[in-house]
């Protein structure tokens, strides 16, 4: 067998492959042998036809079973002979058999890139500081107060404001006609103002008092998310049942207790502190880890399109969880894969040239997982999912994919623990970055 490589870029290959003509010519006797046995030929007892009579009624099916099976076995056999490290699938266009002679075949292929061993020590790192104020708690506060708000109906006898809440009956008309998008919808609750259907309806209906009906028409943009009412006049017709205010609890430690585990205010306002800084200190992680991943990535390198597609594969599954959590999809909003994966492919590739220099550096300083390594990263697992740590443990040792999946992630833990370590790191008050950014 002849294999020649042609290098169409730094992870992309072209494998030119010739098998010998006697290979083919044995395995099409053996095809013949095996058929023989097996067929059943009019005129013939089992196992008598003769091979012409084979040729004539099989040739298509065997000559296809040994083009398959050839190139099956010489693609890998080409594969290891050449050491090269295959990433996704390959691109191969079978040719015809030709009689007496080599069978010669191309495979289109993309390889993990290889990189030169990755300079990390003694980067120049900028780790902000950042303080949390009584402003973000006093946010915290009043947003928690807001989730514990009730709707009380207005007593005055008045008119319908923006910012009130509303319960109405309503159903949309399209050319005169019920529209199945706007069908009868009875004691729907919404906000004035906050456009929930249409700013338009929410304006038609400021002014009404309770029990009132009223007609409104409303003309949906032609980039409404449902594209069922884009670019769509529907006559709604309205009744306003009830007219709503909201009613915000008082901050004590009575409020306190409605959250659980705590005695009084002063506690809740504690974890809320104690919440905010551990947000801080996320942000300031990742914003190091920005700069190590901009620094290190300054020399630029190719990474393979099916680890990107896989890549982008995992946003838009993470996407699609997300939509369906809300009772929402993908289509609701007018999305499809094709324009996720635009959008979002220059990110998904940026995340893989990150793997693939941290997978270099792993394997670079030679970086293990210890057995007491991955208990404390099951461990950390179990309480961040709030799970029993021994069903954690089962569910890894079950698949030993995302067993390895959970041991690279704790290596790439490491190893961005080992530039930090080596890392000449300046700490900037979160002001003083302000101005920085300023100048800049």
């Amino acid at each position: 067998m002849q294999v020649t490589i042609e290098d169409l870029s730094a992870v992309k290959k072209l494998l030119h492959i010739e098998v010998p003509e006697e290979n083919i010519t044995l395995e099409i006797d053996k095809a013949y042998k095996k058929l023989k046995k097996t067929a059943t030929v009019k005129g013939f007892r089992p196992g008598k036809a003769p091979r012409s009579v084979l040729e004539r009624i099989y040739k298509n099916d065997v000559e296809g079973d040994v083009i398959s099976k050839v190139i099956q076995e010489s693609f890998f056999a080409a594969i290891q002979e050449k050491e090269l490290k295959l990433i996704g699938r390959p691109g191969i266009e079978p040719p015809e058999l030709e009689a007496n002679a080599p069978y010669k075949f191309s495979a289109t292929i993309e390889v993990a890139p290889e990189l030169e061993d990755v300079d990390f020590k003694g980067l120049k790192l900028k780790k902000t500081v950042y303080k949390v104020t009584s402003k973000e708690e006093d946010a915290q506060l009043k947003m928690l107060q807001k989730n514990l708000a009730k709707q009380e109906p207005v007593k005055e006898d008045r008119a319908v404001e923006d910012g009130d809440y509303v319960l109405v009956d309503y159903e949309g008309y399209k050319d005169g006609e019920a529209f199945e998008e706007t069908s009868k919808t009875e004691n729907f609750s919404m906000k004035i103002g906050e456009g929930r259907v249409s700013k338009e309806l929410d304006d038609g209906i400021i002014g009404m008092k309770k029990e009132e009906e009223k007609e409104i028409i409303v003309k949906f943009p032609e980039d409404y998310f449902n594209k069922s009412l884009a670019d769509t006049e529907i006559n709604f017709k309205v009744k306003l049942n009830e007219i709503r205010e909201e009613v915000l609890p008082e901050i004590n430690d009575e409020f306190a207790k409605n959250f659980g585990k705590f005695e009084n205010i002063e506690d809740l306002k504690k974890e809320i502190t104690k919440n905010l800084e551990e947000g801080y200190e996320k942000r300031t992680e990742q914003e190091v880890h920005e700069q190590i991943f901009k620094l290190l990535l300054e020399k630029d390198f190719e990474v393979p399109d099916a680890m990107i597609e896989y890549e982008l594969d995992n946003i838009m599954a993470e996407a699609e969880r997300s939509f369906a959590y809300r009772n929402m999809s993908m289509e609701d909003l007018g999305l499809t894969r094709e324009s996720i994966g635009e959008k979002y492919r220059e990110t998904a590739e940026n995340q893989v040239k990150r793997q693939v220099l941290l997978s270099k550096l792993i394997e670079q300083e030679k970086l293990e997982v210890s057995d007491e390594e991955l208990e404390i990263g099951m461990k950390d697992l179990a309480d961040k999912m709030n799970y029993p740590l021994e069903e954690i443990k089962k569910h890894y040792k079950q698949d030993k994919n995302k067993l390895e999946h959970l041991k690279q992630s704790l290596l790439e833990r490491q190893a961005l623990k080992m530039i930090l370590e080596s890392a000449d790191i300046e700490e900037v008050k979160a002001e003083e970055k302000s101005e920085e950014d300023k100048n800049e």
